[in-house]
């Protein structure tokens, strides 16, 4: 850091860094060569935005030049916004909501310490704004990370919970790209189909042996190439889960990638009749579904398989298993395709969503 920062931001979340020795690790080598630094914690699942309002502050006023940020994507997505929010003089919600675009941000590097959003390598960030009860991304290059520390050592404490939410979250990344109705994308289908299988097969392992390196290894870089964009190289993108998963993220504060094991298949249910092809070569190529003629057989027995590769995993399979019943799902719905606000937008590619149609997912889901 030294030839890049006279004086570092180091964020992070709650106590596991400093039980873990990372945190040690960081600052001592910090402090031995020459980098001076301020740091802020208590950065929680689905990030806060007054925290991120706290950290543009401290940044202004102790003369940041370089944030680092030491966790996994819920700190690694505050940090990207703190970044931002510290060189405008705009709220810095105002960039989630559409009323400011970013021009500048610190530079920022990252020490990552859960492999799942991917936010090592994207350039996305997406806070929670705990007054309005909304969840929203923002998307800009000036917030991608220009160094990232990927260690499978780092990973080996980590609870089967927060495996498997994080396996979840990467293969939805994936999922985002892949079902699509673009032709001629040969290569970045194998490439997508490469990466599920792969996180198919090593997750399970972890389960099992939660100090494997390398079946960390190969869900940490699935992880992040799921990602970095080059999956979604040439095709047109949904994002409709995302946006639906948010908002129970932002209501009911459950873990992102929890809520995207109970979303994705029931989304997957009531959008594959628009491309019945993509999903039954999902169910071929990447869940191992033999081949048939009765495609929509094929795409069934696709999202089948998921949801018990989910289940083992130990993941919820539905909105029952959170407490939660349908008296928000109008308000979540409408919130999801900004119906509430006026200027409803449709969700998703491969089918358009109006709020109708979020809400009958969520429906669905329970």
């Amino acid at each position: 850091m030294a030839p890049l920062a006279k004086k570092v931001l180091l964020h992070y979340g709650g106590g596991s860094l400093k039980r873990s020795g990372i945190y040690k690790e960081i600052t001592s080598s910090l402090r031995e060569n020459g980098v001076g630094f301020v740091e802020l914690g208590g950065v929680v699942p689905n990030p806060r935005l007054s925290l991120v309002r706290a950290g543009v502050e401290l940044c202004r006023s102790e003369g940041v030049d370089l944030i680092l940020a030491a966790g996994g994507g819920s700190v690694i997505d505050s940090a990207k916004a703190i970044a931002m929010g510290a060189c405008h003089d705009e709220d810095v919600w105002d960039f989630f909501e559409g009323n400011a675009s970013a021009k500048n941000a610190l530079p920022l590097a990252v020490v990552l310490t859960i492999p799942a959003a991917g936010s090592e390598s994207s350039p996305v960030s997406v806070i929670s704004n705990e007054e309005k009860k909304l969840k929203i991304g923002y998307h800009c290059d000036l917030l991608r990370p220009f160094a990232s520390v990927v260690n499978p050592e780092l990973f080996f404490t980590l609870p089967k919970n927060q495996i498997a939410n994080g396996v979840a979250d990467m293969m939805s990344h994936i999922f985002e790209r892949y079902f699509t109705n673009t032709a001629h994308t040969d290569l970045t289908d194998g490439l997508c189909e490469a990466a599920l299988r792969t996180i198919i097969k090593n997750a399970p392992l972890l389960m099992d042996d939660q100090r494997n390196y390398d079946a960390w290894a190969e869900i940490a870089f699935s992880s992040t190439l799921a990602h970095n964009g080059l999956l979604g190289m040439g095709r047109e993108e949904d994002w409709a889960s995302h946006r639906i998963e948010h908002q129970l993220s932002a209501v009911y504060d459950i873990a992102h990638g929890a809520g995207l094991a109970v979303i994705i298949p029931f989304w997957m249910e009531y959008v594959c009749g628009d491309n019945a092809g993509m999903f039954a070569q999902f169910a071929m190529n990447v869940m191992g579904a033999a081949p048939s003629r009765d495609i929509e057989g094929l795409a069934a027995e696709g999202i089948a398989r998921l949801r018990a590769f989910f289940s083992r995993l130990g993941l919820p399979s539905s909105l029952c298993d959170f407490g939660i019943d349908g008296r928000d799902f109008e308000f979540m719905a409408k919130n999801a395709t900004g119906a509430a606000f006026g200027a409803e937008k449709p969700l998703g590619g491969l089918k358009k969503l109006l709020w109708q149609d979020v809400l009958e997912i969520y429906r669905l889901a329970v």
